[in-house]
């Protein structure tokens, strides 16, 4: 290679950031496959909704919520629209919904641990605790400047997503909350 020519090399959002543990918080960086956004066409919710479930074993989520599991889910990403994140999108579903490859726009954390929502807190308007905030709750919300999905995967896990562009700025607006509620003991 002469020495003009650049090589470059794919990386992932949050490459030389993450993992990172505080406390007994720890954020780390979740790489699904593909991430799929569904948009039903007029008249075709329940068709696809059978098509999804047939080709990925979930129906398609109602507001605020996911179906699915870790492997393959499928989060509520707005109205009339769901994110199928992790398999790559069968391609017959295309018959009842448009489908638009996401998979490079996004950055994907998982915030584990006992303290997860009192990092929240300090960032989202909503309330996270796991009563109310259940396992396959989702929102879109802000989180402090920036949008975001937050999804409850497990009882003390949270899956949250910014586009690709912000995730050094959402590792370090979370780095800064884990710090606060570490330090609080």
């Amino acid at each position: 290679m002469a020495e003009t020519e650049m090589q470059l090399a794919a990386h992932s959002p949050c490459a030389g950031l993450l993992p990172l543990t505080i406390g007994d918080v720890t954020l780390t960086e979740d790489m699904p496959a593909a991430m799929t956004l569904i948009a039903p066409y007029k008249g075709q919710e329940k068709p696809l909704s059978d098509a999804l479930n047939a080709a990925h074993g979930m129906g398609f989520p109602a507001p605020n919520r996911a179906t699915g599991k870790a492997e393959a889910r499928a989060i509520w990403f707005g109205r009339a629209q769901a994110l199928l994140v992790g398999p790559v999108a069968d391609p017959n579903l295309a018959a009842h919904a448009a489908l638009t490859d996401l998979s490079d726009g996004w950055a994907v954390v998982r915030l584990e641990g006992a303290r997860a929502e009192e990092v929240m807190a300090r960032l989202v308007p909503i309330d996270l605790r796991p009563q109310v905030f259940k396992r396959g709750h989702t929102a879109r919300t802000e989180l402090k400047h920036m949008m975001a999905s937050i999804t409850r995967v497990g009882p003390k896990a949270l899956q949250i997503m910014v586009f690709r562009s912000f995730s050094a700025t959402l590792v370090h607006d979370l780095k800064r909350a884990m710090e606060a509620v570490a330090a609080r003991g």
